[in-house]
């Protein structure tokens, strides 16, 4: 067969109702990693979705544990030739909370349901639909072709809606294992619903607490009103001399230097579009100077995710003894993440916040990753995307959100070209996740030709190791 004739039978293959109908299967298992009670159908999706799926494309499976991990990690490899390029794949089967009771009449997370040109279900956009639609697309390349032309490895793991533990000790102890030339991989959204992307990287993470405990307990507002300080007042004048109004951080060591020129080149033409249900960018917020694409990809963004002071459900005429925030940095390559809070608080203490207090959550910190967006590898998997779609690829430089690719570019000195199969408005993580199913089907087409482009000998050259000047491509 020929390029064309495997595109075309990817889509004879997702119009037949093939991909849905496993598709469908996947979604059907109730894989919740924050749920205690879902450890064994964690391990079921691999055992009875996943392994069978790759055994069927002739690669060889192993169950791989790490202490840490909630669940099994699965790896899959195809070794077709040690001298052909390797691709390493990856992929999460848990999914967040199904949240069962707040999805719109007629439809369940654990159902995949089509309705009003959408398939809805809990995993279709993270990440089971964008790990499914790659694997699919491996097959056909096989069907198509008879062999893949490349060397083929993939990590499919069960926790990386809790933080992924146990990855990054699991690659350190595997690095022989999972060595490869490049990682292909699918989480995350499009630039935009209708245009093919590649990212390569992700802004950091790091969410903290400030706490004020001013006292033991709440006391009248009239009759101590203007004699004792107020804790919501004061973290919010604390939290107020972080960031601007307008959204513009205030803390020096939480903004890079400057914006890259090869990153300002590959923004230049993205336009942020989260579609239709999507909300409306606001010009006036954030970073003064940057254009949204550049907000959001290439700067750093502080939030408030949540606040609490006194009782907001009913609400006393006292003087509340405490109050707090849950606060998150998202950031990205320049920021050194360790330190960021040693940064806070020298920031409060100079405005006048010693008493301020900044606690650890508990959480995952995500660490900033970008290859450089010149690198031959993003090159050759754009023009790829570009001769399958007839578009022009969005390259962004990393993620708006968070992943641990840092695991695979520090641990494993990958470069790492990421293709999202999603788009912003999909509500993933939220009630009615949901996918168009034209842009999955556009995904299969467009993995297929990647793959196929990969077994045809056009990678780039100079293969195992991670990219010059470090995994960060000296971003």
């Amino acid at each position: 067969m020929t390029r064309n004739q495997a595109l075309a039978l990817a889509e004879r293959r997702f119009d037949s109702g093939e991909f849905r109908d496993v598709l469908a299967r996947r979604v059907a298992l109730p894989t919740e990693s924050q749920n205690p009670e879902r450890a064994g159908t964690l391990a079921q999706y691999l055992a009875e979705e996943i392994q069978p799926a790759f055994e069927a494309m002739g690669f060889r499976c192993r169950t791989l544990t790490q202490a840490r991990a909630l669940a099994p990690f699965l790896y899959a490899e195809r070794i077709e030739d040690p001298a052909l390029p390797t691709a390493l794949g990856y992929g999460h089967g848990d999914v967040i909370r199904g949240l069962e009771k707040e999805w719109k009449p007629g439809l369940s997370p654990w159902t995949l349901t089509e309705s009003e040109g959408r398939w809805y279900g809990r995993g279709i956009a993270d990440n089971k639909g964008q790990h499914t639609v790659n694997m699919e697309a491996l097959r056909l390349v096989l069907e198509a072709r008879g062999r893949l032309g490349f060397n083929a490895k993939y990590l499919i793991e069960m926790g990386e809606e809790t933080g992924s533990p146990g990855l990054r000790e699991l690659c350190e102890a595997h690095r022989g294992l999972l060595a490869a030339d490049v990682l292909i991989a699918s989480d995350g959204p499009r630039l935009s619903p209708a245009r093919p992307t590649v990212f390569l990287g992700a802004r950091g993470s790091i969410n903290f607490d400030l706490a004020i405990e001013a006292r033991a307990g709440g006391h009248h507002s009239g009759n101590w009103g203007g004699l004792i300080s107020n804790p919501g007042i004061q973290l919010a004048h604390a939290i107020a001399s972080i960031v601007s109004p307008s959204g513009q951080i205030r803390v020096p060591e939480w903004v890079p230097d400057a914006l890259p020129d090869s990153v300002r080149r590959a923004l230049a033409d993205c336009d942020v579009d989260g579609g239709e249900d999507g909300p409306l960018i606001e010009p006036g917020w954030g970073e003064p100077g940057l254009t949204p694409a550049e907000r959001v990809f290439g700067w750093c963004s502080f939030e408030v995710l949540a606040c609490k002071t006194g009782n907001p459900d009913t609400p006393v005429n006292a003087i509340p003894p405490r109050a707090w925030a849950r606060c998150q940095l998202r950031f990205v390559v320049g920021i050194d993440p360790d330190r960021i809070l040693p940064a806070l608080r020298r920031h409060l203490d100079r405005q006048g916040f010693p008493y301020v207090q900044i606690l650890e959550t508990g959480e995952s910190l995500f660490r900033a990753t970008r290859i450089d967006p010149d690198d031959p590898w993003v090159r050759w998997a754009a023009d790829s995307l570009a001769a399958t779609s007839g578009k022009k690829t969005a390259v962004l430089p990393n993620l708006g959100g968070s992943l641990p690719n840092d695991i695979f570019t520090d641990v494993l000195g990958l470069r790492t070209v990421w293709v999202p199969h999603s788009y912003p408005g999909c509500s993933q993580h939220a009630p009615n996740e949901h996918l168009p199913p034209g842009l999955l089907r556009e995904g299969l087409r467009l993995m297929t030709g990647l793959y196929w482009d990969l077994g045809a000998g056009t990678a780039p050259a100079g293969r195992r190791g991670g990219p010059e000047g470090g995994s960060r491509g000296g971003q």
